[in-house]
């Protein structure tokens, strides 16, 4: 057998693989450049800032392992209206409790997402079209709710977030919240049926699974992935970024398939997905020490997305070749 043979097996058995070899190597290419970057003081600083593209990215996933053309891209306008929210009308109002800030952000994030999922598998909307709405519709009301000047504020708790939890990083517990609930779902018979459907609706249907239900969960529980993400987002920056509402959409989108997630749906995985949004977010942190344009990080950016689709398209066709 040869090396090409052996790593596409792999790639076949382990489709994160290629992620996750990148990331190490941007990690160590980081490290050489900056080695700050390594010491472990600078880690709750590293992980803080990239916890909003990592809960964008596994946000994004649910969406996609559905099927029947299924993505989400009001993932990163729900981010900035969780964030906004949280800033313009929770902290001035006094509900700074935990308890209260969370159960709102889970609540707006898992709402759009019922929505959309709603209007994909029942009302038979194109994915694309009815998310684009959302995208629009989500964006307009962040401006509006965030007005005319920038809000901020945080509490003692957001800053924790953002910085260390005693000797832990705040950010872990916002970027292992979801891979937690990913893990409690794979032991119920949801995930199972997730892939099932994502690989062939029409057989998991045969099989009575119910398709639309399991495809409004999928983005229901994206929505609350990103209610997550909104509230790492508030944590870093402390104030209302509705014209971020755009930012994260497409990164986490190339996130999710770099990782090895068939954009063709029932492949992939939420781990999957956090290496590729490590990769984006290590060789963005590398361009920058370099001092290369964000021109080319945007072009970086592309090339990467369309390489990842590329691999995933043949690493599909050879899965079901492999099948049949």
């Amino acid at each position: 057998m040869t090396a090409l043979a052996a790593f596409r097996g792999l790639l076949g058995r382990r489709p994160y693989a290629f992620a996750g070899i990148l990331t190490l190597t941007l990690l160590l290419a980081d490290i050489a450049v900056q080695p700050a970057f390594a010491a472990f003081s600078n880690w709750p600083t590293v992980l803080a800032s990239f916890a909003p593209l990592a809960l964008a990215a596994m946000a994004s996933t649910p969406a996609i392992l559905s099927g029947g053309g299924g993505i989400d891209i009001s993932i990163g306008p729900v981010l900035t209206l969780v964030d906004i929210v949280i800033v313009a009308n929770l902290l001035p109002n006094g509900l700074t409790s935990p308890l209260v800030v969370i159960s709102v952000c889970l609540a707006i994030g898992t709402a759009i997402g019922a929505l959309n999922g709603f209007m994909v598998a029942v009302l038979r909307f194109q994915p694309v079209v009815a998310t684009l709405c959302a995208n629009i519709v989500i964006g307009g009301l962040a401006t509006e709710v965030q007005g005319d000047s920038v809000p901020s504020g945080s509490t003692s708790w957001t800053k924790d977030l953002a910085g260390s939890i005693g000797p832990v990083p705040g950010a872990v517990l916002t970027i292992g919240a979801p891979l937690v609930i990913w893990w409690l779902l794979g032991r119920t018979p949801f995930i199972k049926a997730l892939y099932a459907v994502g690989g062939d609706d029409a057989t998991a249907f045969s099989a009575g699974v119910n398709v639309p239900a399991v495809r409004i969960a999928a983005y229901a529980l994206g929505g609350l992935f990103a209610g997550i993400g909104g509230l790492a987002l508030m944590a870093l920056i402390s104030e209302g970024a509705a014209s971020m509402a755009t930012q994260y959409t497409l990164l986490a989108i190339a996130a999710v398939a770099l990782g090895g997630t068939a954009l063709s749906g029932g492949r992939g995985s939420l781990f999957g997905s956090l290496l590729g949004a490590g990769s984006i977010y290590l060789i963005n942190n590398l361009l920058n020490e370099v001092k290369v344009s964000t021109l080319w990080s945007t072009a970086i950016y592309g090339a990467m997305l369309l390489f990842a689709v590329v691999v995933g398209a043949v690493l599909t066709n050879a899965h079901r070749r492999a099948a049949a």
